[in-house]
């Protein structure tokens, strides 16, 4: 017998179902480039490395309605830091991200979704091959 693990999720609620060079695969619909992920919608992101990371690519994150509680940060193929200016600065507007590369990122996002945690994986894409 086969047991269904997966999580019951809200309906219309975002999982990323896959992801790939250039494109993430969320709710049976295929994203081009990289996008914010939150539990009720998926945003095109217009970042394609951390180093073009400002605060204002935070900006739909912010915006949120109900905010967000947990940020995950998908650095594309490896985790990496963003300068401590810009560390400091999302957390004085109270959204600290969580840093990892983009496919850790996502299999995070499922499992807190999947809880029903209020959370954003904004998902810088892998580049293509």
């Amino acid at each position: 017998m086969a047991v269904d693990v997966t999580p019951p999720l809200e309906a219309g609620a975002k999982f990323i179902d896959s992801y790939g060079p250039n494109r993430f695969k969320i709710t049976d619909e295929v994203f081009e480039g990289s996008v914010i992920v939150f539990p009720d919608k998926v945003v095109s992101w217009d970042v394609t490395d951390v180093a073009e990371l400002t605060v204002e690519s935070f900006q739909a994150v912010f915006d949120a309605d109900p905010t967000v509680e947990l940020l995950l940060l998908g650095c594309g193929e490896k985790m990496m830091l963003i300068p401590s200016s810009l560390r400091q600065a999302l957390r004085e507007k109270g959204t600290p991200p969580d840093f990892m590369d983009t496919g850790a990122a996502c299999r995070t996002y499922n499992i807190l979704l999947g809880e029903g945690r209020r959370v954003a994986a904004a998902l810088i894409a892998m580049p293509a091959e």
